[in-house]
């Protein structure tokens, strides 16, 4: 697919820009933009989060297609373009994106093109919508509607959408359904209806709508919103007979609207927006009325009163949205009259009952012609020329509460006057026919005095006539209409006897109606009339100005172009006289203050339309300006200071309106009195607000082009006001709501300031003090500004504008410094002013690089600023050493910009340093420590690459080298330097990684650099790094044993503690001695936790030493003896869990380096399965593929681009400290057996050459590879990498005959210690050693090893035979042992069984002995005192000390080693 596009320039410089919508290009890049933080958010398993991301890309997609389909009507597009830029912008700030700034027809704002303080309202309005529409949200979620109230509040309108699904209801004939909200609490309907005509086979008439029954209920406003409650009520009238039940339907009347039911719903959740769900289909049960007398009104109050419904299966389906926002765009006509016939007390007359009275409702002129197709009974019908109301079957007092809307064009309404009839109507047809019109009210549309028919209850009079003279108009048109009115002429309304009035007569009926006027141009307010209409009674014009300042503000607003209109008509029409400019500029301002006001802040855009559109007054400008001087001159006059505090806050408009007036010499009379009164108040921090707004007008008015030139304004300004904005700016706290506005300003002037205004500047700076002391506040304020900014961290456009704006002053008073200080004289002065320069370019280096929509509008500024710094060093000269160490942290910023050609230009800067030190010190110790310090400091704060290293390595070795004295140092110092970058880039990339095991690894590789290369510092700023992430993990073991590298750094002495050695801020130590005794309080604390007694008891025994002999603390040293008797308590008793050890093999290069093809051994969790810590290591590592055999992999899975992870169990070899020279408690040594162990095993069974019939052991070689660790675990890591060593099948023998012997004794020492132990287990193990078939377990290895063959064959293997033996003959007295306890406990059923195993144990000994010799066991002297430990560790005439591990697998004749795990 072809693109077609413009291409601008050439080369380098090409740009393609697609023929497309500038908004289709945004939706292209915000997608691919959104797409790549979706495929993370997948990754990173945030849920909730892809989720919202999936559906707005979804909505963007869709809107994409139907704006590039080019199908849409105008109206329909301009609104989707609207929800476009609003969703693309919600988006952006959930996803922590920068925000976008628009124009009014949602364009992206050119930065170029838009004024500073345009640029920043622009932000504020982005910001606050953006805001509002998370609130909105946050407030569905939780079902909290506090936040949506107030968004109401200030919201003219919100809309309902209802979706009627069916009516189950049996009619029998046709029915109108009018749905409507109804106010339960006042007892009335709050909407219009929307009507749907039901036909009698149970369908809408018109079938076209089927299942398209759709309606919004719009314009409610937010007073609706407050309501208490709200019900949805559906009320179904049936058109057709009298009765149902008559069934003669020939004679009967028909088309009759007769009561049948209501349906009641409370919707005020729904309305209130804490229920949301469309796709919700709600049942509303329907309520018959009882007799067909019933008020449709009072059935909705009983079934709002009762709690359950009798609907018996009848009802509604439907479906409801929860509002959205709507407001009215300015402009809209609307011009409504809500009509609803209440109620009526009708005589019966000469009838014996009362009447069936019908009501008709229509429209009339004055001429007495009827206005067609004006009324509406509800939405989703046709207009109709008379509406009849609902008969209800004699009743004398019918109580209707019908609403219609009556439509009249605004040029008839004068004219028109609404017509009521009343009609007896018979249920035969034969009767009805003969039935005239009885009596007759009417009501005007339009008062006497030109206002419109008040809203609310009009009781009107009910005329008696011929029919035919009821129909003429000017029978009753001359005649009072309302009560009210018969009063005023007069007359008493309250007479029994009807009184005659020309051919008619007043009834002593009665009828009551009520209205409410929707209009934009219809007004019932007098005062508003009389300024509209101000021509007609100029006498009046005075007070009716006056007046205008009293009228309701939404009276106002509706008629603003009106209004505004009238009052520069008033004002242009009386231009000799200055009578009323006061007046109109009071009410001028009296009106934009509304607008103001947050009730009516949505009519902004009607006025900024009609000044644009709709001001036509040219010479508006003389008068307004004239009464502001006025205003302005006389600030300081009682009784002026409101009125012109108002005109300040409204100036905004009031210099729209005098800019469209196209006044450009009234700036000459106006700035020096403005600046000279903002400058006065400014400085004694005075209204500042008021100020903020006037000057942010000002510099918005001098930005536009078509005001002629501006420079001598913009002097003025400059020169006023410059210096005394910046100190206000200084001086104003960040938290200060007007910091913005006012650093808005300040960005304003600088950016209207052209290098004329600055050379202007320099020119009249006078002493050189004040002068320096201008340009130090301004570095300050600049270098407070940029490096922490005031305004939000996603307002990039108005940041980088700001930045650039600052930038360019910093290049002008650079110059300016370079020109006017540089030189001998004022050097000390320059060097200050240097230094406070090159901390203002601080922050510039340091914020992220420009990206998106700016970076094509800014490029990088702070490659600017970096070709800068680095042109004023080479100008410093010889006094360049007096900016080392204090200029490389700048410099190294500026370096890192990622931007080749200023790397290329600015690294051999360092070089230069280097030169200059070694030149005055013969080494350049202090630069290369900064450098060090600085380097940790920006690579972990983002900033360098892969790029930088090779640069700096390539630059500074090509310098170093063709240097006499720096070649073999510097070359020495640029490796250093790199082998650190290697490894800090690599902590950088895995910093965030989730998998805080990887981030665990790369911290140690950087402590233990810094530990080679002696920087203690930093050395203990990444042991505090990897002991946080420890206790992150509740690793608190190897949280102590990081600490204790440190403490180790430490003596126990008097000498000061240096600042580095506390680095945390819960350390209050003077001296390393104390220090480290809060130091060792920490880890004997983690050890505690992790119960790691052992080790806490050795920390505390050191402790102690310095308590008792050095401190001579005795109430610490009680403290920690107490908590020493604790640590050996709970090492006898408590039980600990022992934690598995498992090898990690990582292999293919898709892995980190810091892993890629390493075996590390782990040590496991708390009771932490192997196929729970593999599942672990492959959710860190989900595209890793597990590896099912234990082999080590060959060079084709190691150089692979993929992730292979090989993972299986091993066992720790007990390695006992030499303090246990005799045998201690088996809970004493089983911390060793998986605490300070350093070397790991894994066995597996192999056999070499061809199988011997005859002894299957005697080529059946166990594979035992031995993994040493680094360090022993655990340590400061729960890993460590590993060597490798394979072993032979006699060493196997040696182990398995030793873990027999170990099994043996155990088991006997649990029998001594706990005498009531079952005897099954001993029993079993006993007799599955001495039994004839097994023999102890060591026949095969007799045949096998102790044979004259193999001893010739391996005369090395000597020793380890012969400790194959004593383990043989050491066997025998622990069986012995064991079936002395056996016997002791067996029960007699079992005396066989013991007798026949004591045989065989004779005969095994008799073997033994005699063959290996006998061995005598200690346990005979000790029977009879409490039970010793029978575990030692064995002493055996060979110098090395035997294998051992934690768990037991044993070889006899019958079976094969057991295999450790189903992957081998």
């Amino acid at each position: 697919h072809l693109k077609e596009a413009i291409v601008e320039g050439k080369g380098q410089h090409e740009t393609v820009i697609p023929n497309e919508l500038p908004l289709i290009q945004e939706v292209t890049t915000t997608l691919r933009e959104w797409s790549i933080i979706w495929r993370q958010l997948y990754v990173q398993d945030h849920r909730e989060m892809f989720r919202s991301v999936r559906h707005m890309i979804y909505d963007l997609i869709e809107w994409r297609s139907q704006i590039l389909s080019g199908t849409l009507p105008q109206d329909e597009l301009k609104e989707l373009k609207k929800k476009v830029t609003a969703k693309i912008d919600y988006g952006n700030r959930i996803l922590d994106l920068d925000l976008v700034v628009r124009d009014e027809d949602g364009n992206i704002l050119d930065p170029e093109l838009t004024s500073t303080i345009s640029l920043f309202r622009a932000h504020e309005i982005a910001s606050k919508q953006v805001e509002e529409r998370l609130q909105e949200e946050k407030s569905q979620k939780q079902n909290i509607d506090i936040n949506r109230q107030a968004k109401f509040a200030a919201t003219p309108s919100f809309a309902l959408f209802v979706n009627l699904k069916n009516v189950v209801c049996k009619i029998g004939e046709d029915a109108e359904v009018l749905m409507s909200l109804y106010d339960p609490l006042e007892s009335k309907f709050i909407s219009e209806n929307y009507l749907v005509r039901w036909s009698s086979c149970g369908l809408p008439k018109d079938i076209d709508r089927l299942h398209n029954l759709r309606a919004v209920f719009t314009d409610l406003g937010s007073k609706d919103l407050k309501r208490e409650k709200i019900s949805f009520v559906c009320q179904i009238v049936r058109v057709g007979r009298m009765e149902l039940r008559d069934n003669n339907t020939r004679k009967l009347t028909s088309g009759l609207r007769r009561p049948f039911g209501v349906a009641v719903m409370d919707v005020t959740d729904i309305v209130n927006g804490k229920v949301d769900d469309e796709d919700k289909q709600h049942f509303i049960p329907f309520q018959p009325v009882a007799g067909e007398n019933d008020f449709l009104q009072t059935v909705i109050n009983k079934v709002i009163a009762a709690k359950e419904v009798n609907h018996k299966g009848q009802g509604r389906y439907l479906s409801f949205c929860a509002p959205w926002f709507a407001s009215r765009a300015g402009g809209d006509v609307r011009n409504d009259i809500y009509v609803t016939l209440v109620q009526g007390d009708f005589d019966k007359g000469s009838k014996t009952t009362a009447k069936n009275v019908e009501v008709t409702v229509s429209v009339y002129d004055e001429d007495g012609k009827r206005l067609e197709s004006v009324i509406f009974p509800g939405a989703g019908d046709e207009a109709i020329s008379e509406y009849k109301s609902v008969i209800y079957y004699q009743v004398k007092q019918p109580r209707w509460f019908e609403t219609v809307k009556v439509a009249i064009p605004i040029e008839d309404v004068n004219r028109s006057h609404l017509r009521f009839t009343f009609r007896h109507r018979s249920s035969q047809d034969s009767k009805d026919k003969s039935e005239k019109i009885f009596a007759l009210a009417f009501v005007k549309l339009m008062r006497y005095d030109g206002t419109t028919l008040r809203d609310g209850e009009h009781d009107l009079i009910v005329y008696k006539a011929e029919a035919k003279k009821l129909e003429d108009a000017s029978t009753y048109l001359s005649l009072p209409s309302t009560k009210i009115e018969l009063e005023e002429k007069g007359h008493s309304a309250t007479g029994k006897s009807m009184q005659n009035l020309g051919s008619c007569t007043i009834s002593k009926d009665s009828f009551q109606i009520s209205t409410l006027v929707c209009s934009t141009k219809l007004t019932q307010n007098v005062d508003l009339l009389g300024l509209l209409k101000w021509r007609s009674n100029t006498s009046l014009l005075h007070q009716n100005l006056k007046q205008l300042m009293k009228v309701d503000g939404g009276e106002v607003v509706k008629f603003l172009q009106d209004t505004l209109d009238a009052l520069f008509n008033i004002m242009m029409e009386n231009s000799e006289s200055e009578t009323f400019d006061t007046l109109v500029f009071d009410a001028l301002v009296f009106i934009i203050g509304l607008i103001a006001d947050r009730k009516f802040q949505h009519f902004n855009p009607v006025l900024e339309t009609y000044i644009k559109k709709h001001f036509s007054a040219t010479l508006a400008y003389t008068k307004l300006t004239k009464v502001l001087k006025t205003y302005v001159d006389s600030a300081e006059k009682c009784g002026i200071t409101d009125q012109l505090f108002k005109a300040m806050k409204a100036l905004e408009y009031i210099f729209k309106f005098i800019v469209r007036s196209r006044i450009l010499f009234n700036q000459e009379i106006l700035l020096p009195t403005m600046t000279d009164q903002l400058k006065y108040h400014l400085e004694r921090q005075e209204d500042l607000e008021a100020c903020c707004q006037l000057l942010s007008n000002i510099l918005e008015v001098l930005y536009k082009k078509d005001v002629g030139p501006t420079q001598r304004h913009v002097q003025i300004i400059m020169e006023n006001l410059l210096r005394t904005v910046n100190r206000t700016v200084i001086s104003m706290g960040r938290d200060s709501e007007l910091i913005g506005s006012f650093v808005a300003c300040m960005t304003a002037i600088l950016r209207q300031m052209e290098d004329y205004h600055y050379a202007h500047l320099i020119k009249t700076f006078g002493k050189m003090r004040s002068d320096v002391d201008f340009l130090m506040e301004t570095f300050i304020m600049f270098k407070n500004l940029i490096g922490k900014n005031v305004y939000p961290s996603d307002w990039v456009i108005m940041n980088m504008m700001q930045n650039k704006v600052f930038l360019r002053a910093i290049n002008q008073y650079a110059d300016m410094l370079n020109k006017k200080f540089l030189d001998q004289a004022n050097f000390e002065l320059q060097v200050r002013k240097y230094s406070q320069l090159s901390r203002c370019c601080d922050p510039f280096l340091t914020c992220g690089s420009c990206h998106g929509i700016t970076e094509s509008q800014y490029g990088d500024m702070r490659r600017q600023i970096g070709f800068e710094i680095r042109d004023m060093w080479y100008n410093l000269g010889q006094h360049k050493i007096k900016f080392i160490p204090e200029m490389v942290g700048p410099i190294l910023e500026m370096t890192l910009i990622p931007e080749t050609e200023l790397r290329k230009a600015t690294i051999p800067i360092f070089f230069d340093m280097m030169q200059c030190e070694f030149h005055s010190t013969r080494s350049f110790q202090r630069f290369e420590n900064e450098i060090i310090t600085k380097l940790d400091h920006e690579v972990e704060g983002g900033r360098g690459d892969e790029q930088y290293k090779v640069l700096f390595d390539k630059i500074l070795l090509e310098h170093c080298r063709k240097h006499k004295y720096l070649a073999k140092s510097g070359e020495t110092f640029v490796k250093l330097v790199v082998r650190l970058m290697e490894r800090l880039l690599d902590y950088r990339t895995i910093m965030h990684d989730e998998n805080k095991e990887n981030r665990m690894s790369c911290t140690v590789n950087v402590l233990n650099f810094y530990k080679e290369i002696e920087r203690e510092e930093m050395y203990i700023r990444y042991l505090y790094k990897l002991c946080d992430l420890h206790k992150e993990c509740d690793n608190y073991t190897e949280a102590a044993y990081t600490l204790l590298l440190h403490a180790k750094l430490l003596k126990w002495s008097e000498e000061a503690c240096a600042a580095h050695l506390t680095q945390r801020d819960g350390y209050q130590a003077a001296t390393q001695g104390q220090l480290k005794d809060q130091l060792y309080q920490e880890i004997i604390h983690y050890f505690d936790k992790g119960k790691m007694w052992e080790e806490a008891i050795a920390l505390g025994k050191e402790l102690a030493e310095q308590y008792e002999n050095e401190m001579f603390d005795y109430e610490q040293l009680s403290e920690l003896l107490r908590k020493q008797a604790q640590f050996y308590e709970n090492i006898v008793k408590v039980i600990r869990p022992k934690p598995d050890y498992f090898a990690v093999g990582y292999y293919g290069q898709g892995f980190p380096t810091f892993i890629r093809n390493k075996v590390f051994i782990y040590r496991g969790k708390e009771y932490e399965r192997r196929e729970d810590f593999e599942a672990r290591l492959l959710t860190q590592f989900p595209n890793a593929e597990k590896m099912k055999t234990t082999s080590p992999p060959g060079d084709d899975i190691k150089s692979s681009s993929g992730q292979y992870i090989q993972c299986f169990t091993v066992k720790p070899k007990l390695d006992l400290p030499s303090k246990f020279h005799r045998p201690v408690s088996e809970q004493i040594v089983s911390f060793y057996r998986v605490n300070e162990v350093q070397r790991f095993e894994y066995s597996r069974p192999v056999r070499k050459g061809e199988k011997n019939p005859d002894n299957e052991f005697a080529n059946m070689w166990i594979e035992r590879t031995i993994y040493v660790t680094a360090y022993k675990l655990p340590g400061i890591l729960r890993w460590f990498e590993v060597k490798s060593v394979e072993i032979s099948p006699l060493e196997n023998a040696i182990e398995t005959m030793q873990l027999t012997n170990d099994k043996i004794n155990n088991m006997v020492q649990q029998h001594l210690n706990d005498p009531n132990l079952p005897i099954n287990p001993l029993s079993m193990l006993l007799n599955g050693i001495v039994d004839p078939a097994v023999m102890g377990g060591f026949a095969n290895y007799e045949k096998a090893f102790f044979t004259e063959k193999y001893m010739h064959e391996h005369p090395e293997d000597h020793d380890k035979i012969e400790k194959l033996k004593d383990l043989i003959a050491w066997q025998i007295p622990f069986l012995a042992e064991g079936i002395r306890i056996h016997g002791e406990k067996v029960t007699e059923a079992l005396r066989p069984f013991h007798e026949r195993m004591e045989a065989c144990f004779r005969q095994l000994k008799d073997k033994v002995e005699k063959q290996y010799g006998a061995r005598l066991s200690s346990l005979d002297e000790r029977r009879g005192s409490r039970p010793r430990s029978m575990v030692r560790s064995f002493t055996m005439p060979s110098s090395s000390r035997p294998l051992s591990v934690a768990s037991v697998s044993s070889l006899s004749s019958d079976s094969t080693p057991s295999r450790p795990g189903s992957d081998g």
